[in-house]
């Protein structure tokens, strides 16, 4: 019986006490309580967990994710030093902490002091494009709007590329997703007007986009850090972005290979990065 638990647990994970006791019960054999069940997957070491949340991946972007990471395996920090990583984030102006927790007495629930203030829609937001490389963190540039291509164009026509140009040089790689802003026909013209190469990228590949724990870096900098405003919650996020060392910028880079192949180990799926 204790392996019929077991078996019906890993078979789906996402099975409870409850799916489990019709899955093992028999009407000729001692019936078991859920509880019973439950103590039983404990002491296998199945314990019930809240479960990641990660982008779905469809079968053929994991293909062609892995077929990347395989490609890229064996590139190290110099082979990534002429890269010039880039995305936009947006950032809620008014952010939640997490789950907070207070102690009170019965009948106090709904008493000013013992509640968690919030604002709709995160109160407001400021989104934000921001780009590096090996040898330096870029400009931090603020989007008005709603990023479209002509917005996309004029920053790496007045930001990216004159910035490039006088850290890494004309030979350098310009890396981005395949956001459909990314790919349009209008961007791609101005890829091939201004003669920069674009590093061949893998849809739905957050894991292997180094930019993304940047962005954490910011939103872990500025945890508690209240705006009033857009202008004042850009200004907190440009000082932010300075302060980054290039230390860090190494340590990604220099993690590369690790994330490869993890994506190999995973077969295209979601990982730790």
């Amino acid at each position: 019986m204790d392996r019929n638990i077991v078996r019906s647990s890993r078979e789906d994970p996402r099975r409870n006490s409850t799916d489990i006791f019709k899955a093992v019960n028999s009407p000729i054999e001692p019936a078991l309580s859920r509880r019973t069940i439950r103590k039983r997957l404990n002491a296998h070491g199945l314990f019930g967990r809240r479960p990641v949340k990660k982008p779905f991946i469809s079968k053929k972007n994991q293909k062609a994710s892995v077929a990347w990471a395989k490609a890229h395996l064996n590139r190290g920090r110099k082979e990534w030093a002429k890269h010039v990583w880039n995305d936009e984030s947006k950032f809620n102006l008014f952010r939640s902490d997490g789950t907070k927790w207070v102690r009170r007495p019965i009948g106090t629930r709904y008493s000013p002091k013992y509640q968690v203030a919030t604002v709709k829609h995160g109160g407001g937001n400021c989104m934000v494009w921001g780009c590096f490389s090996e040898t330096a963190m870029g400009p931090l540039r603020r989007v008005n709007g709603i990023m479209d291509r002509y917005q996309y164009e004029d920053i790496l026509e007045r930001t990216m590329r004159p910035w490039a140009l006088r850290n890494i040089g004309r030979a350098f790689v310009f890396q981005q997703d395949n956001d459909p802003k990314h790919t349009s026909l209008h961007v791609r013209s101005w890829f091939q007007h201004r003669r920069v190469d674009v590093l061949d990228w893998p849809s739905q590949s957050p894991d292997l986009n180094l930019i993304e724990h940047l962005w954490e870096e910011l939103e872990k900098q500025l945890a508690g850090v209240r705006a009033s405003n857009a202008d004042e919650k850009f200004a907190q996020l440009e000082a932010a972005w300075k302060a980054i060392r290039l230390s860090v910028v190494h340590s990604l880079l220099d993690s590369m290979p690790r994330r490869c192949q993890a994506v190999i180990d995973a077969k295209g799926f979601a990982t730790k990065y």
